[in-house]
Order: structure tokens, then C-alpha cells, then sequence
């Protein structure tokens, strides 16, 4: 079941997000930020109104989660915003990111918003959420090289877009 985030899920989307950051390189941070920090970041995307979603399974237990936030900080990309998904170890290849990405897609919609930017760390090792993107409409827009260094070895950051509500073809 996908969901609105509720302030009982952010111990576990901590905890998700704490195994991405120290054993992978979708994400650039090298420590994992606390709970309080994760609380923090979570009530400045849901107080400006940005969708922050969460996937669960029958029990209730915390699968994954994804969120929408601006792409920049500048106004004139009001209309585009960034996705993060990230899903837990044992969750993975089980359909939980398409069903997170699918919910995230609609709910920028009904936002009115015209773009969705997937930055994508890593791209070289992160080929499922490469596959998952494009699966569901996402192409590729450019590829900033050696961007990060994580864990020995440099990484590049591919970028992907979906334009949604009519894209660039009428104005906001």
C-alpha cells in the first residue's frame, strides 16, 4: 500500500535512508543524518506542500519512501521538482520503487507541476532506478561527470526528466 508519510514512519525511513548512505552511492552524504535531521527535512518538504509518500506492506511496516522537492531554489523552476526514492534492502525488485514512482508522478500532477528531474547518483551502479525511470516515462537529460566521490572511486550523476501536465507545451 503507498500512502501520505505520517511522522511514526520517519524512524524507518531513517533507517532506509542510513543503509543507502553508508553502503551505497545513490546518495553523496557520507554520514547518515540523524533523526531529527531526517524530521526536519521531511517537515520542510511536506510544509511547502510537496508530496512525501511511503510504501507499505499488509502489517504496516515500512517498505520505502519518496518524496518531491524543489529542483532549485530560484522561482522560475517553480514548475519542475526533483524525486527521491529510496527502498529498503529486503524490498527491492519487488515492484515497491514502480508502486512509490507511480503514486509520486500523479501526486506532482495534481500539484500542477510540469516537470519531474530524477538526479541520479552513481548512474553506472544504479541501473534500477535507470530502468525504473525510464520505465515510467523518464529520459535521459545529461550526465555530469566525476560529480561525487564516494567510497573510492569517483562517481558520475545522471540526470533524467518526465515532463508531466503538458510539459513546455502551454504556459503554467
Amino acid at each position: 500500500m503507498v500512502r501520505a508519510v505520517r511522522p511514526a514512519d520517519l524512524p524507518a525511513i531513517t533507517a532506509i535512508y542510513a543503509h543507502a548512505v553508508i553502503s551505497g552511492t545513490a546518495s553523496y552524504e557520507y554520514d547518515p543524518p540523524s533523526l531529527a535531521e531526517m524530521t526536519a527535512r521531511h517537515d520542510a518538504i511536506v510544509s511547502a506542500n510537496y508530496p512525501y509518500i511511503v510504501a507499505t506492506d499488509a502489517a504496516g511496516a515500512i517498505l520505502g519512501y519518496a518524496y518531491a522537492g524543489p529542483f532549485r531554489s530560484r522561482p522560475a523552476y517553480r514548475f519542475t521538482v526533483e524525486d527521491s526514492i529510496y527502498i529498503a534492502p529486503d524490498s527491492q525488485g519487488r515492484g515497491t520503487g514502480r508502486a512509490l514512482l507511480t503514486e509520486l508522478i500523479a501526486q506532482c500532477e495534481a500539484r500542477n507541476y510540469r516537470q519531474i528531474i530524477a538526479v541520479i547518483g552513481d548512474g553506472d551502479v544504479n541501473q534500477a532506478s535507470i530502468k525504473l525511470h525510464t520505465s515510467l516515462g523518464f529520459t535521459h537529460a545529461g550526465r555530469i561527470t566525476g560529480s561525487g566521490y564516494k567510497h573510492d572511486h569517483w562517481c558520475d550523476t545522471l540526470l533524467m526528466q518526465r515532463a508531466i501536465n503538458g510539459g513546455t507545451t502551454t504556459n503554467p
